[in-house]
């Protein structure tokens, strides 16, 4: 094998991509700002009790694993920053108020986490912590809708469930936890055949819920028949109220509700969003309530937040032009070269043209360049040519 073959799922990220990712990075960052986030840098590598504390578990087998030559210590590659974050919240801030903080960074995965995916994401995300009410949820949730705006992202799909609502309908007869555990599969696998028979000891109320939730699934229509399947159980017609309160707030967004999706069910303590776009399958940001995050670090108090891979968004982002330079020819004149720092300092990109090469720079267009004419130094525009 070759020296410079890169282990599969990881790859060199080349100039035009990169500037791509670099500006969304940028954007985000200034995005979560206005929104009074503080920005926080965690290390990418941890002692591995920290990263894997509490809801950190689940990600067991996605973090690779090392020594410590210092300290004879296990160690761990980061597969997630939110744990991280959570920390930071409980120990070294241990504020008593409501706390935004946002992040962006590399995380490594043992294995693609999806077809086609990196093992290496750019993770950005944000997290408010402090708040327990729907206005924590609604902020997170727009919020991550702006960053997509922002990167250009059109056609946005919002899918919306909340884990309460199956725990308020299977915790109301207190089934054995083996029970549960199929009950939940039979959810996340749609399965209908296997969820009555999973729910065979159950009430007759408990088991047409649970097919409910399995049956009913699509726009805001679908409230109206959820609701009269949900009749016995107020803790699940409030958590409903919710989702409708949440989703009347996302006025020219596409809303969905899948309310089966069980996807991190022991990770999630209420409302899950998951945001896609119009012709990509795989989604974008996946977010929502984890009140438990913090309890691993010895605090436990409410949270919500999301995620993305900005790598992930460069496609569905779409492409951006070239930057626009201008081109110099490379001199020792003291004249010259203060011209064009001058050139720079007011934010222009100026690429000086060494002697004997032409410009091999396929991320920038020249649309100018710097001549000597008989009063001196001028940009003349090359689009006039």
């Amino acid at each position: 094998m070759s020296a410079w073959v890169l282990p599969d799922h990881i790859a060199d990220v080349l100039p035009s991509e990169a500037r791509h990712i670099e500006q969304l990075r940028r954007e985000f960052i200034d995005t979560a700002e206005r929104y009074g986030y503080e920005l926080v840098m965690p290390p990418l590598i941890e002692h591995l009790e920290s990263l894997l504390s509490g809801t950190g578990e689940a990600l067991d087998l996605q973090t690779f694993k090392l020594i410590d030559q210092l300290s004879g210590k296990s160690l761990g590659l980061r597969a997630d920053i939110t744990q991280q974050v959570a920390r930071i919240d409980a120990h070294l801030l241990n504020r008593l108020g409501v706390t935004r903080l946002c992040y962006c960074g590399p995380v490594v995965h043992t294995r693609p986490d999806r077809p086609r995916a990196s093992r290496e994401p750019l993770q950005f995300g944000a997290e408010i912590y402090g708040h327990s009410g729907i206005e924590a949820d609604l902020e997170a949730l727009m919020l991550a809708l702006n960053c997509l705006k922002s990167a250009g992202v059109k056609d946005i799909n919002v899918d919306l469930t909340d884990v309460r609502i199956v725990q308020s309908i299977v915790n109301s007869v207190s089934p054995e936890v083996e029970v549960i555990r199929k009950i939940y599969g039979a959810l996340a696998k749609k399965d209908a055949s296997e969820l009555v028979e999973a729910s065979t000891e159950l009430s007759v109320h408990v088991k047409d819920a649970l097919l409910a939730i399995l049956r009913y699934y699509g726009d805001e229509v679908v409230f109206l028949e959820l609701q009269k399947a949900l009749t016995h159980f107020d803790g699940a017609l409030e958590v409903l109220e919710n989702l409708r309160s949440i989703a009347s707030h996302l006025k020219g967004y596409a809303v969905s509700f899948d309310f089966s999706d069980m996807r991190g069910y022991s990770y999630y303590s209420g409302t899950r969003f998951t945001l896609y776009a119009k012709g990509w399958t795989d989604a974008l940001v996946r977010g929502g309530r984890y009140d438990e995050v913090g309890a691993a670090f010895g605090r436990t108090r409410p949270a919500v937040g999301f995620s993305l891979d900005i790598k992930q968004l460069v496609n569905p982002a779409g492409s951006r032009a070239q930057k626009k330079a201008i081109k110099a020819p490379w001199s020792s004149s003291g004249e010259l070269n203060e011209i064009i720092s001058s050139l720079r300092s007011a934010g222009e990109t100026v690429v000086c043209l060494l002697p004997g090469h032409d410009n091999d720079v396929q991320d920038f267009c020249f649309d100018r360049v710097l001549i000597r004419k008989k009063d001196g130094w001028v940009v003349q525009s090359l689009l006039s040519n």
